[in-house]
């Protein structure tokens, strides 16, 4: 699941939208590399683009994750697409609203999974006996581009982070991944087509262990 990413700022989403509207292509300026971003976590608000009902697009923030009836109102923060598919098909549950009115998408520079696969790598084993060092965490990004999307769902002002079955660049390190959209995508993603987005097999992602 993914549980940890790299945002943009609210601003940068702004500059990158009135970019768009000048000259019909998205870019968002490089940042001053003195500015540092914290990462995002559920819980945590993250800028993201909202389709407005003229088909433009807004940039807003929202609170990453949904509390779930179902648990006791613990937080939800990924969306598993077949399950999504299923309930808007169904016209109950959980995320049948959400991704049938809600979808969304978040620009960020990275995200992040536990590798949970076997032959995970250990970093910083602890000096007591008997202890096991922790599972490292892994970085990803969209091979070529320093800013990538991810397809999320909304409601009420939260989002949540869609997952699928993991590509080659990931299988090894988790069992999901998020939907991440290739050049292009996005209006697939916000179109009527958005199932057609849950092979991601094509998508290659770079990835770097974290310390």
């Amino acid at each position: 699941m993914c549980h940890r990413m790299s945002p943009l700022l609210l601003r940068e989403l702004q500059e990158g939208l009135k970019y768009m509207q000048v000259t019909g292509r998205a870019h968002v300026p490089r940042r001053d590399p003195s500015i540092v971003v914290p990462d995002a976590y559920p819980g945590s608000q993250a800028p993201l683009f909202v389709p407005e009902e003229d088909g433009s697009l807004a940039a807003t923030e929202l609170t990453w994750g949904f509390p779930s009836p179902a648990q006791g109102g613990r937080t939800v923060f990924n969306t598993r697409i077949e399950t999504a598919l299923r309930q808007a098909t169904d016209g109950r549950g959980m995320w049948a609203g959400p991704v049938e009115r809600g979808r969304c998408i978040v620009p960020v520079r990275a995200f992040f999974e536990w590798w949970t696969q076997p032959g995970a790598p250990r970093t910083g084993a602890d000096d007591a006996p008997g202890r096991r060092g922790r599972r490292p965490q892994v970085a990803f990004r969209l091979a070529g581009h320093r800013i990538f999307l991810i397809a999320c769902v909304r409601q009420d002002g939260r989002f949540s982070v869609v997952t699928t079955e993991p590509n080659a660049s990931v299988a090894s390190v988790h069992n999901r991944m998020p939907l991440v959209l290739g050049p292009g995508e996005s209006s697939v993603w916000l179109g009527d087509d958005w199932p057609s987005l849950a092979d991601r097999s094509a998508v290659r992602l770079d990835r770097e262990l974290c310390d």
